[in-house]
């Protein structure tokens, strides 16, 4: 077990040793070491080796434009994806932190279910653990509050296999919350104290376009429980249900749903296009200490 993190001041969540300033909205760029990522496989990871230097300058990038925390993950978790195996995602996550965890000051989280994944991943310098399943594997939980970090705990129905084969809920905001007061409790009596948990509603995993732009109207609601709010939306296809757009030409329309997410209260945004949103955060910020 790890030491107890310092103590936090008003919208401060420390990983490992690192402040991440939740009081205003922060940034996540997005590194997939995968070859099947829904939007950018293959472009960090292919032939089975890690493309060190397009991660490097990749991360560069994104540091340069203002990222707080640069989240790697070597599982796709796209809707349809096929399993990896736990070594496989663990060589993947290893090779990249032993490329960018010296390199840069970002804080890094660790996109992963895997517990063995999530305890040699905090080793060698992960500083959050970001899990779509909400550490529900076994042993993961347990492998979480060993590690000391803090925890995105995400919301999905099924997996990713299956997790879009007609997604039913009776009400979709009740049921997150529900999901979330749960996991928390979960968490809480594992050793993780609330101060260390983020809560991330899942937007496209198990559920419809109408789910998501509820989930993103009422995203303030969750608040309620007393968490950091970490959202991904970027280049969803609940953006094509709503515009024909291709991959690479949603940029602008995830911008947009970055924006709303961050106005309704969403204080971290996982993303792929880092310049562009912060700059459109920058705006957003102006705007709101005017008259301060």
């Amino acid at each position: 077990m790890t030491s107890a993190a310092p103590p936090q001041a008003a919208g401060v969540m420390f990983c490992g040793d690192k402040p991440l300033d939740l009081s205003t909205p922060q940034l996540m760029g997005v590194l997939n070491i995968t070859p099947d990522s829904f939007s950018d496989g293959g472009q960090l990871y292919r032939d089975g080796e890690l493309r060190a230097d397009v991660l490097c300058r990749r991360a560069e990038a994104m540091v340069d434009a203002g990222v707080a925390v640069l989240d790697i993950g070597g599982e796709s978790t796209r809707p349809g994806a096929t399993a990896v195996s736990e070594q496989e995602e663990l060589d993947r996550v290893l090779a990249a932190l032993a490329v960018i965890e010296s390199r840069f000051d970002a804080i890094i989280s660790l996109d992963t279910s895997s517990p063995r994944v999530i305890t040699e991943g905090a080793a060698a310098g992960a500083a959050v653990i970001n899990d779509v399943r909400a550490l529900r594997r076994p042993g993961a939980l347990e492998a979480a509050a060993a590690a000391g970090l803090p925890v995105c705990l995400m919301h999905m129905r099924g997996e990713p296999g299956d997790m879009q084969d007609q997604p039913h809920y009776d009400s979709v905001v009740d049921e997150v919350s529900t999901f979330f007061a749960e996991r928390i409790k979960a968490v809480e009596l594992a050793g993780i104290p609330r101060s260390r948990v983020l809560l991330d509603p899942g937007f496209g995993f198990g559920k419809t376009p109408e789910h998501n732009f509820t989930l993103l109207r009422r995203l303030g609601e969750f608040l309620v429980l007393g968490c950091p709010l970490a959202v991904g939306l970027s280049r969803k296809s609940m953006i094509a249900s709503v515009i024909d757009r291709t991959m690479d030409q949603r940029v602008s329309a995830s911008i947009a749903l970055a924006l709303m997410a961050a106005e309704r209260g969403a204080r971290l945004l996982r993303v792929h296009d880092v310049r562009e949103s912060s700059d459109a955060l920058a705006m957003l910020t102006a705007m709101e200490q005017v008259g301060l």
